[in-house]
């Protein structure tokens, strides 16, 4: 049997794509593995980025999934929803493999963050500073993009850095 590749060349419009999907995502799917009984699960969270443009997401320590990322802290998230019309396979969707980081309270740059995040996700405010929810940012380590039906790419962690003029 005879092995074909099924990724196109990445381009500066693929990158572009999936910048705009990580940038736009407001949810993702997550998902982790359980560590008790090395299930698959997944769950939706909230979702923004962080000032370098990485996801970042506000998770509670009494929820499954981070209780799964503190035992292993390899993770995916699918961001990209299908629009209202058409087939939701032929809209763009961008699985990310990452390495999640739960952001400690007391580091450094942790009150920047806060208040970055809540300026993207302002409803946050009723409940960021309870003592069981943490920050959550996540280090992409490569990705899969569907593009469309027969558009599929691989790309690299590099491939989906904000161009520096995009930087704030």
């Amino acid at each position: 049997m005879t092995e074909t590749n099924p990724f196109r060349t990445v381009d500066a419009e693929v990158r572009a794509l999936a910048r705009r999907l990580i940038e736009e995502a407001s949810f993702a799917a997550l998902a982790v593995t359980q560590p008790d009984t090395g299930t698959p699960s997944v769950t939706r969270i909230a979702l923004t980025t962080d000032p370098d443009g990485a996801p970042l997401s506000l998770v509670s320590t009494l929820s499954a999934h981070t209780a799964a990322l503190v035992a292993n802290p390899a993770c995916a998230l699918l961001v990209g929803e299908p629009e209202d019309r058409g087939d939701p396979l032929t809209h763009p969707r961008l699985t990310l493999h990452v390495t999640a980081e739960l952001v400690p309270r007391d580091a450094p740059g942790h009150a920047a963050l806060r208040d970055h995040y809540l300026s993207q996700r302002p409803k946050a405010k009723l409940y960021i500073d309870f003592g069981d929810f943490h920050l959550l940012r996540f280090r992409v380590t490569d990705a899969l993009m569907n593009g469309g039906f027969g558009k599929a790419y691989h790309l690299t962690a590099s491939d989906l850095a904000p161009a520096r003029s995009q930087r704030g």
